[in-house]
């Protein structure tokens, strides 16, 4: 199992945090850093907010020369496809070669209406996310018009996020490289992954790659577990996340979501001022390797 930093950008992270954290994860040997998409806070409130995320990855691919850099995931209803296509485009290039497209339908409605987004229904959002991943894929890979192509061949691996319901699992299956679930226990997680084979199985083609993003907060021992616990609940709210532990009881728990099928882990980092603890995920990620 690979693991990456997952961080909440709308949750107030400045450049400079931006900067620390990304390379911590890349001196800590992660696979990757992911950021999630939105533009307004969901946890802590005005004036908490958001750089935006391709422009802050753009940025962190200048000063990073391995990690993996992403979306978890960009909602078709903020960007235009042609746009979000262009800075994926131009992120693949600033990074060497290391972008990576997460795209969903989008569900916060609350940062659509002080945006000023237009927020579809459901099936209107499903429906705009077929759209967009018809017409990315086409400027990347076969419009002679539109230059230049992304550096990486055919194209940036394309990442559907979701829950394994019909409609996202039927668009990873036309466009996706990998499918991306969202705080599943490991029954869902096995459950997901089967439905995942079996429309792979039928759409003739090789399974995607199944990751997850979830909650953690590790510690090096005991009492460095209980100062982040308790400076999280203190930011967060009285309810852990999903997987808490020492590097070894995240390791053995993180092994039970790699044996249902999970091949990479976008551990969601809710503390970020706490660049010390992205050493500390390193520990894991070197124990999974």
């Amino acid at each position: 199992m690979r693991i990456c930093l997952m961080l909440e950008g709308q949750e107030g992270i400045s450049w400079e945090q931006w900067l620390a954290l990304a390379l911590a994860a890349e001196g800590a040997g992660l696979d990757g850093l992911f950021r999630s998409d939105h533009y307004r806070s969901i946890m802590r409130g005005d004036p908490a907010g958001s750089l935006d995320a391709w422009t802050t990855l753009a940025g962190i691919a200048a000063r990073t020369e391995r990690i993996r850099l992403g979306t978890m995931v960009s909602p078709v209803t903020f960007r235009h496809p042609s746009v979000l296509a262009k800075a994926v485009t131009t992120v693949d290039h600033i990074s060497g070669g290391r972008a990576e497209l997460g795209i969903g339908a989008g569900w916060f409605e609350s940062e659509h209406d002080a945006y000023r987004f237009p927020f579809l229904t459901t099936r209107g959002r499903l429906d705009e996310l077929d759209r967009q991943l018809v017409e990315i894929e086409r400027q990347w890979t076969e419009a002679d018009d539109i230059w230049p192509k992304p550096l990486q061949h055919p194209r940036p691996p394309i990442i559907v996020g979701g829950s394994a319901r019909p409609r996202t699992v039927a668009a990873a299956m036309r466009h996706g490289d990998e499918y991306n679930t969202v705080f599943p226990t490991v029954d869902e997680a096995r459950e997901r992954k089967e439905t995942l084979d079996d429309a792979a199985r039928a759409a003739g083609r090789e399974p995607l790659r199944f990751s997850m993003m979830i909650g953690c907060v590790v510690g090096t021992d005991g009492a460095d577990l209980d100062a982040r616990l308790a400076r999280f609940r203190e930011v967060v709210g009285p309810n852990p996340p999903p997987i808490v532990g020492t590097v070894d009881e995240v390791v053995d728990r993180l092994r039970e979501y790699e044996a249902v099928g999970v091949e990479r882990a976008m551990l969601q980092h809710l503390l970020h001022e706490d660049v010390a603890m992205v050493e500390v995920l390193g520990e894991v990620a070197a124990r999974l390797g």
